[in-house]
C-alpha cells in the first residue's frame, strides 16, 4: 500500500535531497528498517534500486517508481552485478537469524562482498545502521557482529558512515512488539539484575530521519554517529512507561533469576518475536547502550521523540491499521527461498479440496477471506488453531502468535499466523504457505470463481505434499484425501461431508490423547478447510454479510 503525504516522516528534516548522488542501492529493503527508507527516498526523489533475494511481483507493486535487482548478499558475483552504477549504499542487512554460531560469519562474508564489489564499481558511499554498544566492554555475540561489519566497511576505500542505534521502537519492530505483548500479558513481572541496566532506545521516525539526513550531509562521510532518543531509561522503566500508557497497573518485584537465554525463550512464548530474534536482542541487555558523543545532534538539527512518544505513536499506528513494515518480514531465514506451490516438479501427494455457492460479489467474500488469522481467528477450530500453534512454539517453530501486519489488507509475503502469502490475487485468489513445522509442505488456498447467474463458488483446497518417512502419516488414510489429480474433486456432497467429520474426529482425537505430533500437525490445518464442507448443506440461507466466521449464518 502506497505512503500518503502525511505517512512521510523526513518532511521537517533540515537536510535538502542532492538528487545528483546517482542510483541509491537499499540492501535490505524488504527488512523492517528498508521497508520504511525505500518510500521517503523516493519521496525526495532519488533514484533507488531494492535489492532482494527472490524477484516478485510484490516488490514492484509496492515500489513502482524503484529498480528491483535480484541478488544474494553472500554471493560476491551477485553483489557486484548489483552495485552496477550505483552511487550510494544504505547497507540494512544482518543475519541474525542464522543463529548465535552462524550470523557473525554471514555478517562479515556479506559486508566483505559488498566492500570489495563497491570499490570495483566506483561507490562513493556506504551508510550503514550498527548496533549501539560501548566497546570499552565486553559486548554481546549480537553487539560483537555489528561492531565488526563495521570495522569490516572502514578497512574499505569507500567513505562509510556507520549510525550505531540501540532498540528501535515503532509500530511493527521486533522490540516494541515484545514491550507491547509483555506489558499487556503478565500482571506481574519477576525483574532480574540486568532489568536496571541503561538503554537508549530511539523511535522508528528518528532513525529514518538520520539515515536520510547523512546522506544529504557530505561532511558525515567516513564518520561515525551514535543515535538515540532524548530519553536514558532501564528496561524496568521501559515496561511501567508502556503499562501507564495502556492504563494497566502492573507489579514488579526482584528475580533471583538473572539468566538471559530462559528470559529470552518465556518471551518468545509469551510475544510474537521468536526466540531465534528474543534471544539476540536482550543478549545485549547486560550491558548499558547508550550514545558516547551526540555529534549528529549539531549536524542534524531535529526533535528527538522520547521512548513515551516513540510507543505512543506506534499504538496509534496498530490501532490505525497503518503498519507499513514489520520484523516479520524477514523471519523465518530463507522464507523468500522456499519452494512455491507452482514450482513442485510434480503434483502434491494429497489435496482436497471443499466450497460453497453464495449469492455475495467477488469483492465481499475476497474481503472476509483476506481478513483470517490474527485477533479475528479462523472461519472454524479456533481452539484447535492455537493449540497447534502453541505445540510449533515451544519447538522453537514460529508459531500462531505472529498475528499480521494488517488486520484489513494483505501484500504477498505478509505473515498471516503460521502461514505466509505465497500468492494474491484480488478478489479472486489468496494461497497461504504453511511455516509451522510439519514433515512436508502444504498450502491452503482460497479460491473464487463465478458461478452461473450472479453466484459464486468460494473454494478452500488443502494441498499437502510429504517428505521423507514420517510425511506418510497413518492419520491421513481416514480423512479420505483424494489425489492432486484426481476426478474425485468434485465429489458428491456426502462424501465431502464424511471426510470433514473423519478429519475433525481425527483432529479432536489427537487433542485429547495427545498423538505423535506429525500426525496432530496435519490433521489440525486440514480441519479448518473440512468445516466448509459440513455446512455446504445450508448454503441456500446466505442471506447476510459474509463474515469471519462460517457459524450462525450457515446452520
Amino acid at each position: 500500500m502506497p505512503a500518503t503525504n502525511d505517512e512521510f516522516l523526513c518532511t521537517d528534516l533540515p537536510t535538502s535531497p542532492r538528487v545528483k548522488l546517482g542510483t541509491i542501492l537499499v540492501a535490505g529493503a524488504t527488512g523492517y528498517i528498508g521497508g520504511r527508507l525505500v518510500p521517503e527516498l523516493i519521496q525526495r526523489g532519488y533514484t533507488v534500486r531494492v535489492m532482494v533475494r527472490v524477484p516478485s511481483p510484490e516488490h514492484t507493486e509496492r515500489w513502482p517508481e524503484a529498480e528491483v535487482v535480484v541478488a544474494d548478499a553472500l554471493k560476491a558475483d551477485q553483489v557486484l552485478r548489483a552495485l552496477d552504477g550505483v552511487g550510494v549504499i544504505f547497507y540494512l542487512i544482518h543475519s541474525m537469524l542464522y543463529g548465535l554460531d552462524k550470523f557473525e560469519k554471514a555478517d562479515i562474508l556479506a559486508a566483505r562482498n559488498f566492500s570489495v564489489a563497491a570499490e570495483q564499481q566506483g561507490v562513493k558511499r556506504i551508510i550503514y545502521l550498527g548496533g549501539l554498544g560501548d566497546t570499552r566492554t565486553p559486548l554481546s555475540t549480537h553487539l560483537t557482529s555489528r561492531l565488526l561489519v563495521a570495522e569490516e566497511f572502514m578497512k574499505s576505500r569507500v567513505a562509510t558512515t556507520i549510525l550505531r542505534a540501540a532498540i528501535i521502537i515503532g509500530s511493527g519492530s521486533a522490540s516494541y512488539e515484545m514491550i507491547n505483548h509483555l506489558v499487556r500479558r503478565l500482571p506481574f513481572f519477576l525483574v532480574p539484575v540486568w532489568a536496571k541496566t541503561k538503554c537508549q532506545p530511539i523511535g522508528l521516525r528518528d532513525v529514518v530521519k538520520s539515515l536520510v539526513g547523512v546522506l544529504e550531509l557530505p561532511v558525515t562521510a567516513g564518520q561515525t554517529y551514535d543515535i538515540g532518543g532524548s530519553d536514558i531509561l532501564t528496561y524496568e522503566e521501559i515496561l511501567k512507561i508502556q503499562a501507564d500508557i495502556l492504563g494497566k497497573k502492573r507489579i514488579f518485584a526482584r528475580s533471583p533469576i538473572s539468566h538471559v537465554g530462559f528470559y529470552s525463550y518465556i518471551t518468545s512464548l509469551l510475544t510474537p518475536v521468536p526466540a531465534a530474534i528474543t534471544w539476540c536482542l536482550m543478549e545485549s541487555v547486560t550491558h548499558d547502550v547508550i550514545c558516547q558523543e551526540n555529534d549528529i545532534l549539531d549536524l542534524i538539527p531535529f526533535r528527538r521523540i522520547s521512548c513515551k512518544e516513540a510507543l505512543v505513536l506506534a499504538i496509534s499506528r496498530e490501532e490505525q491499521d497503518a503498519v507499513r513494515s514489520r520484523w516479520s518480514d524477514s523471519y523465518p531465514l530463507d522464507h523468500e527461498l522456499a519452494i512455491k506451490l507452482h514450482e513442485l516438479s510434480a503434483a502434491p501427494n494429497y489435496a482436497s479440496s471443499y466450497s460453497l455457492v453464495s449469492k455475495k460479489s467477488h469483492s465481499v467474500l475476497f474481503s472476509s477471506v483476506i481478513q483470517i488469522g490474527g485477533r479475528e481467528g479462523w472461519f472454524h477450530s479456533n481452539l484447535l488453531w492455537r493449540i497447534r500453534g502453541a505445540m510449533d512454539r515451544l519447538l522453537m517453530g514460529v508459531g500462531a502468535s505472529r498475528g499480521r501486519r494488517s488486520e484489513t489488507t494483505l501484500r504477498v509475503n505478509d505473515v498471516i499466523d503460521f502461514w505466509r502469502v505465497e500468492a494474491l490475487e484480488k478478489n479472486h485468489l489468496l494461497r497461504l504457505r504453511a511455516e509451522m513445522k510439519l514433515p512436508g509442505r502444504a498450502w491452503l488456498e482460497f479460491r473464487i470463481d463465478s458461478e452461473s447467474g450472479e453466484k459464486n463458488r468460494l473454494t478452500v483446497t488443502a494441498y499437502y505434499q510429504s517428505k521423507g518417512r514420517w510425511g506418510h502419516l497413518p492419520a491421513l488414510s481416514p480423512l479420505h484425501f483424494p489425489r492432486s489429480d484426481s476426478t474425485n474433486r468434485k465429489a458428491k456432497l456426502t462424501e465431502q461431508s464424511n471426510a470433514a467429520f473423519n478429519s475433525r474426529f481425527v483432529a479432536h482425537y489427537l487433542v485429547v490423547f495427545g498423538k505423535c505430533f506429525s500426525n496432530f500437525s496435519t490433521a489440525v490445518w486440514i480441519s479448518s478447510c473440512c468445516s466448509l464442507a459440513e455446512r455446504e448443506r445450508s448454503i441456500s440461507v446466505l442471506s447476510v454479510p459474509f463474515q469471519m466466521r462460517f457459524p450462525r449464518w450457515v446452520s
